[in-house]
């Protein structure tokens, strides 16, 4: 295989459901008045300071009391609401994630929305037949693939579990590399426990040339569940999490609470433990390297009080992650929350209400990344490469639309109006139409805007169809980011369980 450099893939058509240089900032939606906002600040201030987290592990205990923290007679650690606003003085406000291709990097922080994947789903939809099966190292190497060619579709966290990996290190590994390979984007990947992350590291290392050189770019985060709710620390978790920091590895920290099971049944209530849960993972990174950078993943999720199950497309979802979205904004910190989970097994209507005002109203609310946003079906336990296409172009749509509309002299030309009217009647052959169709408009690739009589006479095709076209054609070319050479020290030094066209070696 050729070492020279190669040229990165682009497809044109796929330009046209994006604006590029684009600032999407959100913000504008706030289902929390400015008073209701400092009530569930209040709230999980006070949480804190009163009630406390539980389950630190020896040294953790040992750091946060040194800190300032309080140790309440049943081991529950405590935080004064001073202690955890000093905290957040010195906590980093923005963080940038570059790609493994530098320039396809984010800014996180400050309510500029980003989207992209996540979650652990455990099977895949096979497209044609309708039939589910457990998820593979190859079809985590083909979503990644497909998140690489989406336009909106800002970053990758882990979609699935390769269930066919023999243990969590070769889980862990190889889903570090597969990712990688995959896409030039930023990544993001969990870990069974923190003897892993030095590895992982390593691989990063050899992928960008050298030994330090991840510190230097760190491209993937390290997605850590820091506290099982109801306000305990997670053991493991917090064990990653300074694993990660000592190498330099951003972070993204996760409290993920269901409202009715492990959080209270009030959405009020709900947002107030996950708010304070989230900070008690702040004055864990404050404790071992202050202004270390930390995104929040503050995901409210909701139960089906039916029955207990977790309801990922409800509209109590959409309204809490939006909340929890404006919170942090309020706090300066950055957030991630989890939008697009639909209950749905297939991508039919039901899927798309449901993905569509959860991940509008996330990034109306100016949330920082949206995970869970784009592929997700059968609430979060089920991935399909052909709903992801077809999300990332909903999610080209509602990036619009957290735009807005600009309004500047230029755009509200009365001269060109007066040529219009006096004139021909209509502004289609304008210079200034022709012009604003490529920077205020965005097309669909896979949405159909034929007439009837035109779509008909063309087939009659489904988006699905028209999905299934796409990931194909997505397949038909392998990533060329990751130079082969580099890639061939690489899997001398690690078991790499992905063959070099993808398939499971």
């Amino acid at each position: 295989m050729s070492d020279r450099p190669r040229r990165r893939r682009r497809p044109a058509q796929v330009d046209s459901t994006a604006i590029s240089g684009a600032v999407h900032e959100g913000g504008r939606y706030r289902p929390l008045s400015d008073g209701d906002v400092e009530a569930v600040c209040d709230a999980a201030f006070e949480t804190l300071a009163r009630i406390g987290v539980a389950g630190a592990p020896g040294w953790l205990a040992e750091r946060l009391v040194a800190a300032g923290g309080g140790r309440r007679p049943d081991g529950r650690v405590t935080f004064a609401r001073g202690h955890v606003e000093a905290a957040m003085s010195r906590a980093a406000r923005r963080v940038v994630i570059p790609g493994y291709v530098e320039a396809m990097g984010i800014e996180v922080g400050g309510g500029r929305v980003h989207i992209g994947t996540g979650g652990a789903a455990v099977q895949v939809l096979n497209a044609a037949t309708g039939a589910y099966r457990d998820s593979t190292l190859a079809d985590l190497y083909g979503l990644m693939r497909v998140v690489d060619q989406c336009p909106n579709t800002r970053y990758g966290v882990r979609p699935v579990v390769a269930r066919d990996m023999a243990t969590p290190l070769d889980l862990d590994i190889n889903t570090a590399f597969a990712c990688l390979k995959a896409t030039g984007k930023p990544i993001g990947v969990s870990f069974d426990n923190a003897g892993h992350i030095e590895p992982v590291i390593e691989l990063f290392d050899l992928a960008l040339g050298d030994a330090g050189r991840f510190r230097r770019r760190p491209f993937c985060l390290a997605i850590v569940v820091h506290v099982v709710p109801p306000l305990r620390f997670a053991a493991e978790g917090v064990d990653i999490m300074r694993a990660a920091i000592e190498q330099g590895m951003p972070l993204q920290i996760c409290s993920a609470g269901q409202a009715g099971a492990t959080s209270p049944a009030s959405l009020a209530g709900a947002l107030a433990q996950g708010l304070a849960e989230s900070l008690a993972g702040l004055m864990v990174v404050d404790a071992i390297r202050p202004g270390h950078p930390c995104i929040y993943a503050f995901m409210p999720f909701i139960s089906d009080l039916r029955t207990g199950a977790m309801s990922g497309g409800s509209g109590e979802s959409a309204v809490a992650n939006a909340a929890a979205a404006q919170l942090l904004l309020h706090l300066g910190l950055p957030s991630t929350v989890s939008a697009g989970m639909t209950d749905s097994k297939v991508a039919d209507a039901q899927a798309g209400y449901e993905k569509g005002y959860t991940v509008a109203l996330a990034a109306q609310a100016g949330a920082d990344m949206i995970n869970l946003s784009v592929g997700m079906l059968g609430s979060i336990m089920v991935a399909s490469p052909e709903a992801m296409v077809i999300d990332d172009e909903m999610c080209g749509a509602i990036l619009r639309t957290v735009r807005g509309v600009e309004v500047t002299s230029d755009l509200l030309d009365l001269d060109v109006c007066e040529t219009v009217v006096t004139g021909e009647g209509h502004y289609l052959g304008q210079a200034q139409t022709l012009d604003l169709m490529k920077t205020q408009y965005v097309y669909p690739v896979l949405g159909d805007r034929q007439s009837v009589a035109d779509w008909t006479a063309a087939g009659g095709r489904s988006i699905w169809d028209r999905a299934q076209d796409r990931v194909r054609e997505i397949m038909s070319e392998p990533p060329e980011h990751l130079p082969a050479r580099i890639e061939r020290e690489i899997r001398t030094r690690f078991d790499i369980r992905l063959g070099w066209e993808g398939d499971v070696a």
